[in-house]
């Protein structure tokens, strides 16, 4: 009696264990998931750049240095490896401002923002910047998700033995990007 008492508690334990694997398992999977989200946004945003800096050159030749720079951060961003959301994250926020600087260099020439090129690449920017925020909020819970089970009692002894690791968030960098804006009328 006492053999199938024992016996049938390891049977419930290993595939309580099991269960806990699985769902480590589809929880890594939601992440990478995620993250190849918000990679083909981050690579449809950078593929646009160009031909956004070509519009822009052709108006405002003399604002150079705010071409330059973003040309040189989205070469940066590209070369950066795949599964480092961290240093991504860090990129694509410095790209992210210097678009807007961008932005503001064409508020300047009246006849670049009547442009219809120019008109539909801010079109299709802001489009994939709206679809690299919803990317980015599906990552950020799924990382949350892992994270919470790779902390978690009794997860994360299954956790620890198979080597599942917390992933990283992918956060603004820059505290100036964070702060609420002032609006003066």
């Amino acid at each position: 009696m006492i053999a199938w008492f024992i016996l049938a508690l390891l049977i419930a334990l290993s595939v309580f264990a099991i269960f806990l694997y699985n769902g480590l398992v589809k929880k890594r999977q939601m992440v990478q998931e995620g993250w190849s989200g918000i990679d083909v946004q981050l690579k449809r945003r950078a593929n646009l750049i160009p031909n956004l800096v070509e519009t822009v050159k052709g108006y405002a030749s003399h604002e150079q240095e705010t071409l330059n720079t973003v040309t040189e951060l989205r070469t940066r961003v590209s070369s950066l490896p795949r599964d480092d959301v961290a240093g991504r994250a860090k990129a694509e926020g410095e790209l992210s401002h210097a678009l807007g600087r961008l932005f503001a260099v064409a508020e300047a020439y009246p006849d670049l923002k009547a442009s219809q090129n120019f008109s539909d690449l801010h079109e299709s920017l802001d489009e994939i910047e709206n679809a690299i925020q919803m990317a980015r909020r599906y990552y950020n819970g799924a990382v949350r998700g892992l994270n919470v089970a790779v902390e978690s009692f009794p997860s994360n002894l299954i956790a620890s033995q198979f080597k599942f690791d917390k992933a990283d968030y992918f956060e603004i960098e820059d505290e100036a990007d964070r702060a609420v804006p002032k609006v003066q009328f």
